[in-house]
């Protein structure tokens, strides 16, 4: 079950809930969730005299769980998006008759993989694979099915070179490669090692700030990696005895540290610096 969503902005849905851009309606596709019951969607009040104040769905509550897929003659593709939004997944009313149909229909496998996946034809029109910039930041995952679906799309950014992710609390990415990400930004998440990092070959520019990273453990594995610039501000990391030292020592190719180019007594072997100097700390 796909759960991204997008939220439109006026010049592509008009107020009569018409697509502006092709004057069509949304599929219908039930199983995707567009045809949601009308409890919790946008009222609009009629101020009729005869009958008082009355609620009425907005026209364009019809949209409300619209995939931007589900859209007639809509041929927008996942890599033209820049800053899609991942939504909520189904209620719990339908999640519980879809887990007793799966049940019911026994179909193991092959069901899982109906229920999670996606028409062959909506896959090629996300067309994450084909991704070049992406902004995820801002999700606010707070759903199962939001993570999951989350997860999914990362997976398949197989040729992104630029990705944010801020403030998603994200907890781990090691599940994930990304081979062509050049710039990656993870500030302000919820990471506590560099070891639930997604695999990052050839990641030049890497911000962690404002994370809970509190060892340099798994550092190592991003020195065969071509990286130019890493942020760590922020970070219980940053006062650890030599911060600096070791971690040029484990990257020969970093240039700038916490926005601070490497100084000479960056280059010393991490134990043989002065006392003065590895005795102070950074003050945020």
């Amino acid at each position: 079950l796909l759960s991204l969503f997008l939220i439109f902005s006026p010049p592509f849905l008009s107020s009569s809930g018409v697509n502006t851009l092709t004057g069509s309606f949304p599929k219908s596709h039930s199983s995707h969730g567009s045809e949601f019951r009308v409890t919790g969607t946008p009222l609009s009040v009629d101020q009729s005299p005869d009958s008082g104040l009355v609620s009425t769905p907005l026209p364009s509550s019809r949209f409300q769980f619209a995939l931007w897929h589900g859209l007639e003659q809509c041929d927008v593709t996942g890599d033209q998006l820049t800053c899609p939004r991942v939504r909520e997944g189904p209620s719990e009313d339908e999640l519980h008759l879809k887990e007793r149909g799966g049940i019911c229909l026994e179909r193991g496998r092959s069901r899982r993989r109906e229920e999670e996946g996606q028409r062959w034809e909506e896959r090629l029109q996300e067309n994450w694979e084909n991704c070049l910039e992406l902004n995820l930041s801002y999700q606010d995952l707070g759903d199962p099915f939001q993570q999951e679906n989350f997860l999914r799309i990362l997976r398949r950014l197989i040729r992104v070179e630029k990705l944010q992710l801020i403030d998603n609390s994200l907890t781990s990415l090691s599940s994930v490669r990304l081979p062509r990400c050049r710039v990656l930004n993870l500030h302000r998440n919820h990471l506590v090692c560099l070891r639930q990092l997604p695999k990052l070959p050839a990641v030049e520019h890497l911000c962690l700030s404002e994370n809970a990273i509190g060892s340099l453990g798994g550092l190592g594995a991003l020195g065969n990696s071509p990286l130019r610039s890493l942020n760590l501000i922020r970070n219980p990391v940053t006062f650890t005895q030599d911060y600096r030292a070791r971690v040029f020592s484990c990257l020969p190719k970093l240039e700038v540290l916490d926005g601070i180019p490497k100084l000479p007594e960056d280059s010393l072997p991490p134990g043989l610096l002065l006392p003065e100097t590895s005795r102070m700390c950074n003050i945020l």
